[in-house]
């Protein structure tokens, strides 16, 4: 029981609800919601009305019945005669009460002409001032709501005046505007009741209003409507597809535009039965018939119709029709051939955006605009460009183009008689297709070659043979970018009967502006890539170092899409040292290039200083964040200039790339230095962001030795770790930036393993090794440069070094000399001895006196003998120039003099100060007067 009756209001309460949703939704419901609206706001504005007016004649009522009284009492008989009495108040307060009551006022007040109140309904106001009154002892009576003390109230003020009409006193009477407000309050039932009636009438004639609409429009909602009125429209005006709706009784009931055009309807034809409509017997059988068909294809007069016939329901008592569409299949077939002309059109174009540009080679974007067009636009395809174009340079602008030189001829055939590619084609007469083409700036159609008298006269044995051949219709068309000439197009048809038309001009025309595009792009990355190839290698080094550190070999290699900023650097360092270096700058073009050649300049700069592998990055990382933070910081005044002089709109007359050429940010440049001594073996280096070197052993094992992680230059805030390890003799070092072993087809670490399988292969010098790695690890068109350096290290035999200790006195100077003149006998270097000693004399004299222990002294003879005193002293020493009358201070002074080189090198445990001689004596500075060893050991710095 409880189950079968608690469904019930469920589901009516569901249907209900449904039922409210969906006319909420209806125009009806919105009509019904914006009448209520309507009906709700008319009755409130009257209501509110009603309350102003009654509020409004309130006050009035108010205001009237305080002048009366005032007048009546201000003119009361005896009333001046009291106000001139001894005791006003005792006089007229007893008056002036009965007359208040007896007119319903709130208050009559007496008063004289400074307002001072002699009667009150209220004593305590009695002998009290009122305000605002000026107007009344001037004469005036008047009335006014006044609000301030003692209460707001509507009162009147009368002026009382004697026989000679001077006024004497004045009359106050009043209502409280709260007594006001409360006669107003006891007229709101009678509002309120009135205005809820006039909303429920009103409410009541919207509801039925709203179900009349809703009856009518079947509850459909304002979308639904407007849908369904465009539907209609567009059935009957925009619909390419003819309709007719026909009645059970045979008549026509709609019929639209195109059903109209179609059959030739009259304008009439609605309501009219099909046999009246004056059509031929086939079709008016066909559509009284009843029948069901499907794409029937019926001839009505010189159409080709496909006809569809449905049946209609039956609607609202209404018997069942149907509905007819028709379709003009001739039409159809035509508008399908041009779709599919102009689809087919459409492909290539999209063709050849894909095909044409692909290398940024000026003749290969040339081969790539004559194999797209060939055989889907024409049987043959011939490219001139002007040589300034072939080479890579800027055409000039205007002017007669009289040759061109062929760069791409592409056919259905092989055997074609126009000229092959590199002739040089001429255009000498001004009505052929080409000349007239290029002087007009727009493609130029020849339909019938045979009628092309300019063309003929052009060549008149060449056009003989190509007329023979079977060429017999052309457009050419000027390949123009920015305004300015690059070559030509041609467009030949042979064995295609159709000659070219108007439509294909305008295709051949559009096919030329979308591969002129990508010549230019091509001849200005040619040029550019030229000029930065041609920077690259000035900036790098053209000859290496004379050095017997390392026996080297180099290779580099700019990325066929742009040349980067990889370089490579081999230094000579003192003590017969050599710093070996890679790097690779963020980037590609000409500003690599130049940013490149910066680093190596502030890399051999750095390295004079002499500093180790660490501190050199470090201070190269230090530049690199001045020059990222002087060029930031010019670059908005160069663009602010720019801008302001109108230059920047690229457009014809602009740079050839369309833009300012602009510095930009340093910040990410790699680098790898390494010092290796071959007096000791061991190898020092650092990494700022680089890829690690590749060490061979002697027995042919190859290593990555692991390096500091080390972050790019220009990052900053973290300093460099520097490694060193000792090689063995016969070692060698490989250097190389991540071009040669990364691209996009292999990852980093499949190169390096790649690279250790080269590298392992032994019997092999530095320059056979780096032609072989090349060979083996270079992409067919590697996207990033390639540096690779690769250095056999040396040891210098024991024979040709010498050292000793220095016991810190001034005794140990002679001794130190003396041997050092033996060493020097010994390998036959007499011719300098004298030389050595006195530098030899000078540094470890200065080394006793000024440094600290332990002081040690080295001779090197290598390519150049080398002398290196070391103490334990980080004391910079510095020359100058002693005076006449100074004692000491000419010991560098002399070092300078008589040594090819000298400097200082800091070391972990002090300094060493070396100098280099040649091995020969030359042409030796001649001191003016024999000098004593013996006394030079007192001269200081």
């Amino acid at each position: 029981m409880t189950g079968r009756f608690g469904r019930q209001p469920t589901g009516w309460g569901s249907r209900m609800s449904a039922r409210l949703s969906r006319g909420a939704h209806s125009v009806a419901g919105q009509v019904f919601a914006l009448q209520a609206v309507i009906v709700l706001l008319l009755i409130t504005a009257a209501a509110l009305a009603l309350v102003f007016q009654a509020r409004f004649d309130s006050q009035r009522d108010a205001r009237n019945r305080s002048l009366a009284a005032a007048e009546a009492f201000a003119h009361a008989p005896g009333l001046p005669e009291a106000l001139m009495s001894h005791d006003p108040t005792a006089v007229l307060q007893p008056l002036a009460e009965a007359a208040r009551r007896a007119s319903g006022l709130d208050f009559i007040a007496v008063m004289d002409l400074r307002g001072v109140r002699y009667t009150d309904s209220r004593p305590e106001l009695i002998g009290q001032r009122a305000s605002d009154i000026s107007r009344a002892v001037a004469g005036e009576s008047f009335t006014q709501v006044f609000k301030g003390q003692p209460s707001d109230a509507v009162r009147a003020v009368v002026p009382v005046r004697n026989a000679d009409g001077e006024v004497i006193g004045l009359v106050g009477t009043g209502i409280e505007v709260e007594n006001v407000s409360h006669a107003v309050e006891g007229q709101l039932p009678l509002l309120v009741g009135a205005t809820a009636g006039g909303l429920l009438l009103g409410t009541a004639g919207a509801a039925l209003v709203s179900r009349r609409l809703l009856h009518q429009t079947r509850g459909l909602g304002a979308a639904e409507m407007t849908r369904m009125n465009e539907h209609h429209e567009a059935v009957l005006h925009a619909v390419r597809e003819g309709v007719l709706i026909i009645g059970n009784d045979q008549r026509l009931i709609l019929a639209n535009d195109e059903a109209r055009r179609l059959l030739d309807l009259p304008q009439d034809a609605e309501e009219r039965h099909v046999g009246d409509l004056g059509l031929d017997p086939r079709t008016t059988e066909l559509l009284a018939s009843g029948r069901v068909v499907t794409d029937h294809v019926h001839l009505a007069g010189d159409r080709l119709l496909a006809v569809n016939v449905r049946p209609t329901m039956a609607y609202a008592g209404r018997p069942a029709g149907r509905v007819v569409t028709l379709r003009d299949s001739t039409e159809l077939a035509s508008v399908s051939g041009r779709a599919e002309v102009a689809r087919s059109r459409l492909q290539l174009l999209y063709d050849a955006g894909v095909r044409i540009g692909t290398t940024l080679d000026v003749a290969r974007t040339a081969e790539e605009l004559s194999d797209v067009a060939v055989p889907r636009f024409a049987d043959f395809v011939t490219v001139e460009l002007l040589e300034p174009v072939l080479r890579g340079d800027e055409p000039s602008r205007g002017g007669v183009y009289t040759e061109m030189r062929r760069a791409a001829i592409s056919g259905i055939r092989s055997d074609s008689p126009l000229q092959p590619v590199g002739d040089l084609i001429r255009f000498e007469v001004p009505t052929a297709p080409m000349a007239a083409a290029l002087d007009a700036g727009h493609a130029v159609l020849a339909a019938d070659l045979n009628a092309a008298m300019g063309w003929r006269a052009q060549d008149s044995q060449g056009t003989r043979v190509a007329l023979e051949y079977g060429l017999h219709s052309l457009i050419s068309v000027p390949l123009q970018a920015r305004g300015v000439v690059l070559g030509m197009a041609n467009f030949w048809r042979a064995d295609t009967p159709e000659p070219f038309d108007g439509e294909d001009l305008s295709f051949a025309e559009e096919l030329g502006a979308r591969a002129a595009v990508s010549i230019d792009n091509a001849r200005r990355f040619t040029r550019e890539h030229a000029m930065a190839v041609t920077l690259q290698r000035s900036l790098l080094p053209r000859v290496l170092p004379d050095q017997s550190a390392v026996d080297v070999a180099y290779r580099y290699l700019p990325a066929k899409a742009g040349v980067g900023g990889d370089w490579f650097d081999v230094i000579q360092l003192p003590g017969a040292r050599v710093a070996l270096v890679v790097g690779d700058v963020v980037g590609h073009g000409v500003h690599a290039a130049a940013t490149m050649g910066r680093l190596r300049t502030a890399v051999h700069n750095f390295s004079t200083l002499d500093l180790p592998p660490d501190e050199l990055l470090g201070h190269l990382d230090e530049l690199i964040n001045r020059i990222d933070q002087d060029e930031a910081g010019g670059a908005g005044t160069a663009d602010g200039i720019a801008d302001g002089n109108g230059s920047g709109g690229g457009g014809e007359d602009a740079e050839p790339d369309g833009r300012a050429e602009r510095a930009s940010s340093v910040t990410g440049a790699t680098c790898l230095y390494a010092v290796y001594d071959p007096v000791s073996g061991r190898c020092r280096m650092a990494s700022a962001g680089h890829p690690g070197p590749a060490l061979i052993r002697p027995d042919g094992r190859v290593e990555f030795p692991e390096m500091p992680a080390g972050i790019p230059l220009g990052v900053g805030g973290m300093p460099f770790e520097a490694v060193e390890f000792e090689l063995p003799e016969g070692s060698r070092l490989v250097l190389f930036t991540d071009g040669l072993v990364e691209d996009r087809d292999r990852d980093f670490d499949t190169g390096l393993r790649l690279l250790a399988e080269t590298l392992s292969r032994p019997g092999r010098s530095p320059d056979q090794a780096a032609s072989d790695v090349l060979a083996t690890m270079l992409f067919p068109v590697p996207s990033d440069d390639i540096a690779l350096l690769i250095a056999d290290t040396r040891r210098l035999e024991a024979d040709r070094i010498a050292e000793w200790e220095v016991p810190v006195e001034h005794s140990a100077v002679s001794r130190v000399r003396n041997a050092g003149s033996a060493q020097l006998v010994e390998w036959g270097l007499e011719d300098i001895a004298f030389t050595a000693e006195l530098i030899l004399s000078e540094l470890v004299t200065n080394a006793i006196r000024y440094g600290s222990a332990p002081v040690g002294v080295r001779l090197i003879r290598d390519r150049s003998l080398i002398c290196e005193v070391s103490d334990g002293s980080s004391t910079s020493p510095h020359l100058r120039y002693a005076a006449t009358t100074d004692e000491g201070g000419r010991g560098l002074f002399l070092v300078a003099q008589y040594a090819e080189r000298w400097g200082t090198r800091y070391t972990d445990r002090g300094k060493v100060i070396w100098a280099e001689l040649p091995l020969t004596g030359g042409a030796e500075p001649q001191p003016p007067a024999p000098l004593d060893l013996e006394a030079l050991e007192d001269l200081a710095w």
